[in-house]
């Protein structure tokens, strides 16, 4: 069971790639998601006055330490020794809510793009979970790779 998909063998059972002989390399990825909410709710988060504490700041640390955590989410995905994450939020009054951008580094023999979707997912499941008791209507959408680079198959950027 070829079709590119690494993660199965021969017989089509599911196992850990073997990345032992690839090369180490800087590594680099950044994943996007977004949160939208009722006007109220990104005016309260706006003026941190959320009776849960600051929520981007709550979310961004959530975001950083669950990119570390995601070999132990994913089953087949490698633990990596992470060298940076790093968490931005920009503010929509359009949408209304946030656009989450989480960026993950490594220097190893695979790439971080599972840590830096896993890092976006949570950090806006962290806005869901503080400020939930006053707008359960909250939609997390648009989670995506959008930049890779590093390894043998180079650089992804998403149009």
């Amino acid at each position: 069971m070829s079709d590119g998909l690494t993660h199965f063998d021969a017989k089509g059972d599911a196992h850990m790639v073997d990345v032992g002989a690839k090369a180490v390399t800087d590594r680099i990825a950044t994943a996007r998601c977004q949160i939208k909410m009722q006007p109220e709710t990104f005016r309260i988060i706006a003026e941190g006055s959320a009776k849960k504490g600051d929520v981007l700041g709550v979310a961004r640390i959530a975001g950083i330490m669950a990119a570390k955590r995601t070999s132990d989410l994913i089953p087949l995905c490698h633990p990596l020794p992470i060298t940076k994450v790093s968490v931005e939020f920009e503010a929509d009054a359009d949408l209304p809510g946030y656009h989450i951008e989480a960026t993950v580094k490594t220097t190893g023999q695979t790439g971080v793009e599972m840590e830096a979707l896993t890092a976006a997912s949570v950090t806006a499941l962290t806005v869901y979970d503080m400020t939930k008791a006053v707008d359960k209507s909250m939609q997390i959408s648009e989670l995506r790779v959008v930049l890779k680079d590093g390894g043998k198959s180079g650089r992804f950027e998403a149009p």
